[in-house]
C-alpha cells in the first residue's frame, strides 16, 4: 500500500513528506560487495555508519545543486527505510513493528571531498545531497528488490537488494544498539556498483522494484 506521495514535486526544498521530517539520516557504507571493490575497499566485517543532517533532503523533481567546493559529484541510489516510531535496542525479530515504510533515495557523494577528507561528513553534508521519494511503500518485503539507477536514460546501476551484505533487519538491530531513532528518521541502505558522475543539466531517476521512480535534475 502507498502510504504517502511526497509534497511538492517542482520546488527543491528540504521538506521530505506530510508525514515524515527525519531528525536524522543513518547512512550504510560498503554494504554491496561490488560497490566496496570499485571503490578500492574491502567489504566490512560490520556496517559503517554515517549520517547526513536533514538540511540534505530534496523532494521528488527537485534540483540537486553540484557545489562549487567540488568537481565530481557522484549519484548513489539506494533503498530507503523509514521509521514509524520511537526505536532503541531494537531486536531483528520484531525490526517490522518500528517500520512504516519503504522508499528510494540518491546518496549523492562529492567524491572527491569524501576522499581528501578521509571521513564521509563534508562530502555528503551539502543541501539537497538526499532526493527522496516519491511514495513511501508500506507493504513490501525488501530482500530481493531490482534496483536500477539511470542518468539522462542510460543505466548507470543494475542492482538487487539481496546482494546487501548487512540485511534491513540486522541494520535496524545495529543502528539502533548505537543510537535512537526517531519518528521519522530515515536509513539508507547502501549502494550497488556503478556510481558515477553527476554533470549540470543531467536527469537521475532511481527505480525501485514495487516502489517507484525517484527523478531529479542537475544544476
Amino acid at each position: 500500500m502507498k502510504l504517502a506521495r511526497f509534497v511538492d514535486e517542482t520546488v527543491p526544498i528540504p521538506n521530505l513528506a506530510n508525514v515524515v521530517a527525519p531528525t536524522k539520516i543513518v547512512c550504510v557504507g560498503r554494504n554491496y560487495a561490488d560497490h566496496a571493490k570499485e571503490l578500492g575497499n574491502e567489504a566490512p566485517s560490520e556496517p559503517i555508519l554515517f549520517l547526513k543532517p536533514p538540511t540534505t533532503v530534496l523532494a521528488p523533481g527537485g534540483t540537486i545543486v553540484r557545489p562549487q567546493q567540488s568537481q565530481r559529484v557522484d549519484f548513489e541510489g539506494e533503498l530507503a527505510i523509514v521509521i514509524s516510531r520511537v526505536a532503541r535496542n531494537v531486536a531483528r525479530s520484531n525490526w517490522r513493528d518500528y517500520i512504516l515504510g519503504f522508499t528510494c533515495a540518491n546518496d549523492v557523494t562529492a567524491r572527491d571531498l569524501q576522499k581528501k577528507d578521509v571521513q564521509f561528513t563534508r562530502g555528503k553534508s551539502f543541501d539537497t545531497f538526499c532526493p527522496i521519494g516519491p511514495e513511501i511503500e508500506t507493504d513490501l518485503d525488501p530482500s530481493s528488490l531490482h534496483l536500477v539507477t539511470r542518468v539522462n536514460g542510460t543505466t548507470k546501476q543494475d542492482g538487487n537488494t539481496r546482494d546487501m551484505i548487512f540485511k534491513c533487519d540486522f541494520l535496524l538491530e545495529f543502528i539502533t544498539s548505537v543510537m535512537t531513532l526517531c519518528p521519522g528518521d530515515v536509513i539508507l541502505t547502501g549502494t550497488p556498483a556503478g556510481v558515477g558522475p553527476l554533470s549540470a543539466g543531467d536527469e537521475v531517476e532511481v527505480e525501485i522494484e514495487g516502489i517507484g521512480t525517484l527523478r531529479n535534475h542537475v544544476a
